[in-house]
C-alpha cells in the first residue's frame, strides 16, 4: 500500500465521519477504522511479514495516518457537540430587551392591617388578645349578657339565626364580640377558682377579642359582616377613669395624634351600667374639630360579673366594643365600608 493509499483511507475517514449526524454514528464510524478490526489496525497487522527497515518507514507512515483519523474523528466529536449546544440555546434563547416578568406583591388588608395595630397598642398594656367562635349560642351572645327575652337585638331583623341547637337555645352568628367576655372571664375565674375559694386577690383580667361579628344590616356604613374588638377589664379597684386614660392613650398611638381629645356620652347597653358611647376629636387633619363616634363603653354590669363567676360586690371593671372598621376608615380618610369586602385589588393594593 502506498502514500497515496494512506492519504485516501485518512480522507474516506473524513467524509465518513463528516457524514455521521450523530455521536452513535460517529462511534460506528469509528470503529470501521481504528476498531479491533478496522482498517487501520489491519494494516498494523499486514507489518508483520516486512523487513525491518521497511517496517520502520511503514510503521511511521500508519502512525501519520492514524493520527491524522484521530483527529479527524475529535475535531467531528466537538463539532456534534457544538452544534447540540446551539440547538439548545437557540430553544432556551432569552430577549434581555424584553421588559422583566413582575411578581406581584401582595399585601395585608387594610381592615387586618387594623386590627394587628389594635392588638399590638393593647398588647403593650398588658391586654391578652383572646379569639371566639363565630357561631354563638344564645346564652353567651343574650342571655349571659344581660339582654332580656324580649329585647328588640333578638329578633330577626336584627340577627342572623342558624341551624342547630334548640328553640329556647337556638345558634347564631354573634351579633357583637362581647360573647367573648363572658367565655374569657368564666375560663379565667376557673383556672384562679382556688385563689377565689381562699378569698385570695384574683389576678386581674385584661383582655380583648377581636373577630368577625354578623348583623342584618347593609348600607354606606353597615355591612352585613363587620368587626368589632371587645376589651375588658375587671379588677377590684378598676373604674370609669382607668377606662378612660386606658381608651384616650389608645386613641393617641392609633391615630398618631398627641392631641386628641375623648369624651364620653352617655348611652344604654344591656351588659354595662351606667353606659357611655365614646367620641373622638382630632385637633387638625381633615376631620378637626368634629366629634367622631368610635365605641361604646361603660362599666360591666353586675348581672354579667355574676354571670362570670365572680361576686360583683368585690370586683369591678369596665368593657368597650369598637368597630376597627369604622377605625380603618378614620385613619385612611375612606368614606363607604363596602369599599373594603368589595375585593377590589385597586383599592385594596393602595393598604400595601
Amino acid at each position: 500500500m502506498h502514500m497515496n493509499e494512506l492519504d485516501s483511507l485518512v480522507e474516506s475517514a473524513q467524509q465518513l465521519f463528516a457524514q455521521s449526524a450523530t455521536p452513535a454514528d460517529l462511534e460506528n464510524a469509528k470503529a470501521q477504522f481504528l476498531g479491533k478490526s478496522g482498517r487501520v489496525t489491519e494494516l498494523m497487522k499486514g507489518m508483520a511479514q516486512l523487513s525491518v527497515e521497511e517496517k520502520k518507514s511503514r510503521g511511521a507512515a500508519i502512525n501519520v495516518a492514524k493520527q491524522a483519523i484521530e483527529a479527524a474523528l475529535t475535531a467531528r466529536r466537538q463539532a456534534l457537540q457544538d452544534a447540540e449546544l446551539q440547538e439548545q440555546l437557540k430553544a432556551e434563547a432569552l430577549d434581555v430587551s424584553l421588559p422583566g416578568r413582575q411578581r406581584g406583591q401582595g399585601g395585608l388588608h387594610p381592615v387586618s392591617l387594623t386590627l394587628e395595630r389594635i392588638e399590638g397598642i393593647f398588647g403593650s398594656m398588658g391586654f391578652d388578645v383572646a379569639q371566639g367562635p363565630e357561631i354563638e349560642t344564645d346564652w353567651f351572645n343574650f342571655t349571659a349578657l344581660n339582654t332580656p327575652e324580649d329585647h328588640p337585638a333578638r329578633s330577626m331583623h336584627d340577627t342572623f339565626y342558624v341551624e342547630g341547637g334548640t328553640p329556647e337555645a337556638p345558634n347564631l352568628l354573634r351579633t357583637h364580640t362581647s360573647p367573648m367576655q363572658i367565655r374569657h372571664a368564666v375560663q379565667h375565674v376557673k383556672r384562679h377558682r382556688a385563689l377565689l375559694d381562699a378569698g385570695q386577690p384574683m389576678p386581674e383580667i385584661r383582655v380583648i377579642a377581636p373577630g368577625r361579628t354578623y348583623r342584618v344590616d347593609s348600607d354606606a356604613t353597615h355591612s352585613p359582616m363587620f368587626h368589632q374588638c371587645e376589651g375588658l377589664w375587671i379588677g377590684e379597684n378598676v373604674s370609669f377613669k382607668d377606662l378612660k386614660v386606658v381608651f384616650t392613650a389608645f386613641c393617641r398611638t392609633f391615630f398618631e395624634s398627641d392631641d386628641l381629645v375623648l369624651r364620653f356620652r352617655p348611652s344604654f347597653f344591656p351588659f354595662t351600667e351606667p353606659s357611655a358611647e365614646i367620641d373622638i376629636q382630632f385637633q387638625d387633619g381633615p376631620l378637626a374639630g368634629r366629634w367622631l363616634e368610635v365605641a361604646g363603653s361603660g362599666q360591666v354590669h353586675p348581672n354579667v360579673v355574676r354571670n362570670m363567676g365572680l361576686d360583683p360586690e368585690r370586683y369591678i371593671g369596665f368593657a368597650f366594643g369598637m368597630g376597627p372598621d369604622r377605625l380603618t376608615m378614620l385613619r385612611y380618610g375612606v368614606n363607604d365600608l363596602r369599599l373594603f369586602f368589595d375585593g377590589d385589588i385597586r383599592f385594596l393594593s393602595q393598604f400595601q
